[in-house]
């Protein structure tokens, strides 16, 4: 199967009742070992700037706390474990580039630089991540679990996080509602 890097998935309705009912996940690796992706349509409750403050990385708390971004919760994986998913900036040598426009890191320095002169233009803070191992996505894609469609920044920075799956399922260009999530093979 191609890579789905740099590709959003789109949970199917049958996910009803689970963990992944109505989400939204931006595929950061998708490779012949597996998958892993952050979720970015699920507020966790908390702001960027309490999350800042509670790690003691508020140095400026004046600027930290006009930041009113949210965290999300980016998977049942190492909950955790924080990520940033960023647009790229030069001197950020700890972030690992995923495409031209997006670079994704765990590291504190970017976390330290929220709400400052040298924080990245556009950002998304989340615990935790989705990983699949080796072929797991391929058949739960097989499933009817999940379908697929490139990564875009305005869905990612511009859409309200309640608005992703809706706006993400109306890219697709048909009712996402009226598919069955049973799969068929000739």
């Amino acid at each position: 199967m191609e890579s789905l890097q740099n590709h959003f998935l789109i949970a199917m309705p049958s996910l009803k009742d689970t963990f992944f009912e109505r989400s939204v996940i931006y595929l950061c690796e998708h490779d012949e070992k597996g998958a892993m992706g952050i979720m970015i349509n699920r507020p966790l409750g908390i702001e960027v700037d309490e999350l800042l403050q509670q790690m003691e990385l508020d140095d400026e708390p004046e600027l930290v706390s006009s930041l009113g971004a949210k965290v999300l919760i980016g998977g049942p994986v190492n909950p955790e474990r924080g990520f940033v998913l960023h647009t790229p900036q030069d001197f950020w040598n700890n972030s690992q580039s995923l495409t031209d426009e997006l670079m994704l890191t765990t590291s504190r320095d970017v976390l330290s630089a929220l709400g400052s002169k040298d924080a990245p233009k556009q950002f998304i803070v989340a615990l935790g991540y989705a990983g699949w191992s080796r072929d797991q996505l391929e058949q739960e894609l097989a499933d009817n679990t999940w379908l697929s469609i490139p990564a875009s920044t305005a869905l990612l920075f511009d859409v309200k996080h309640e608005e992703r799956w809706q706006k993400a399922t109306e890219s697709l260009g048909f009712d996402i509602w009226q598919l069955s999530n049973q799969s068929g093979h000739a």
